[in-house]
């Protein structure tokens, strides 16, 4: 039984981390699409820290 719910959490925690990613790939998107270099500059720092 913990084993099946050791693999639910660990799909959890991986589409946790795919949706955070997907969320900054289109915060960064809507930041070039602005022009707002401190804001990409931040959000790749980010990107850079999930990779």
């Amino acid at each position: 039984m913990h084993t099946k719910r050791g693999k639910v959490v660990n799909n959890m925690r991986e589409v946790h981390k795919q949706n955070i990613q997907k969320n900054l790939e289109h915060r960064l998107q809507v930041a070039r699409d602005k022009g707002d270099m401190g804001l990409i500059r931040q959000l790749e720092a980010e990107m850079k820290h999930f990779q």
